[in-house]
């Protein structure tokens, strides 16, 4: 048994888990890898974490915790990703279900964790788990804060790992370096191209971006990338993987820090914690945001040359561009993704410009 992981923020965050936990250990064995259900809006128009209550054909794990499988499905209006990443990704995924309140997410996590081992390992891709609140970026704190707390609830020894310093353009990498601070820093792990490889049929289709980020860091692809948001630069900082014990990352966290002395009874509650205390409301980070739902069969029409060229003008300069912005510039869906890889020929991560 290597302990429990937790993907920190839910959505593409199992991909990123699955590279780094290659990364921490040798064992052979599939991880077990906790996540929320909590998805973009054009992935889940629910926007808010779902629970056990919305899927269909949960497997059950010894102790109690429900994973994910192929076969998997959510419960309409809500939809999820989790089921095609219990498929491609070599790893057992085990939902995390935060309707419940934090007690009851903390139980859900000491239950998971005692069942493989007794070690928690907290990963985050990009580094806002370490936010305090104020950084002009910042766009999803609670989730993550979240986890924090729930974990420093167990008791359970618990290292949170930041993969990619910057790469979820929510706080800068030069001061999450700052934050991440003493030994930590000078000793970061770098996961070998195989560690990334792992998650390449996942990457195929997802249309996450901070994972993508990172797995193309470690393949050695640097320079400015257009994501969805924002301008991303991949730096020779971008494939670390660093550490901290829980109690530094709770330190900077001042939500997670809040959570922890106040223990709301519900999520709802929690969130509004989260809100009075960043200005975002934990369960409605993107509600003014318009989903992308174009219309179908598009992609039918694309035009190689054309699409490039269309995606080297919208990215104003930059080397590459995430699949998801170029799903979105392009008109497509993101479900649209592995068909534009084959009409463009892209084989990697993200898609190169140059």
């Amino acid at each position: 048994m290597t302990g429990l992981y937790i993907a920190a923020g839910g959505g593409g965050d199992p991909i990123g888990t699955l590279m780094a936990a290659r990364t921490i250990s040798v064992n052979p064995a599939p991880p077990r890898i906790a996540t929320y259900a909590w998805e973009r809006p054009e992935v889940d128009p629910t926007h808010r974490p779902l629970g056990t209550v919305d899927f269909a054909g949960l497997a059950r794990e010894a102790g109690g915790a429900a994973a994910f499988t192929s076969a998997t499905r959510a419960r309409l209006p809500a939809g999820s990703t989790m089921p095609g990443l219990a498929r491609d990704l070599p790893a057992r995924l085990l939902l995390l279900d935060p309707t419940h309140g934090l007690s009851s997410l903390s139980r859900q996590i000491g239950s998971m964790a005692k069942a493989a081992g007794g070690r928690i390992r907290i990963v985050d891709i990009g580094g806002d788990i370490l936010t305090h609140g104020n950084e002009p970026m910042l766009c999803s704190p609670f989730g993550d804060a979240y986890t924090l707390a729930a974990c420093h609830l167990t008791g359970i020894p618990t290292t949170v790992y930041i993969a990619g310093p910057g790469l979820d353009g929510e706080i800068g990498e030069q001061l999450l370096l700052e934050r991440l601070t003493g030994h930590h820093q000078h000793h970061p792990l770098t996961p070998s191209r195989g560690a990334a490889s792992a998650a390449a049929p996942a990457l195929a289709w997802h249309p996450s971006e901070a994972s993508a980020l990172w797995a193309a860091a470690i393949h050695g692809a640097r320079g400015a990338v257009r994501a969805a948001r924002d301008t991303i630069h991949l730096t020779d900082v971008s494939p670390r993987l660093y550490h901290l014990p829980l109690q530094e990352a709770v330190g900077h966290n001042p939500v997670a820090q809040a959570l922890i002395d106040e223990r709301p009874a519900s999520l709802e509650a929690a969130a509004d914690l989260s809100h009075r205390l960043t200005g975002i409301h934990g369960l409605a980070p993107e509600h003014n945001r318009t989903p992308h739902h174009p219309p179908a069969g598009r992609i039918d029409f694309l035009n190689q040359d054309e699409a490039m060229k269309t995606l080297r003008e919208a990215a104003d300069g930059a080397d590459h561009v995430t699949l998801r912005y170029a799903a979105r510039t392009l008109g497509l869906a993101w479900t649209d993704i592995p068909a534009l890889r084959n009409i463009l020929d892209a084989d990697t991560p993200l898609l190169q410009l140059a």
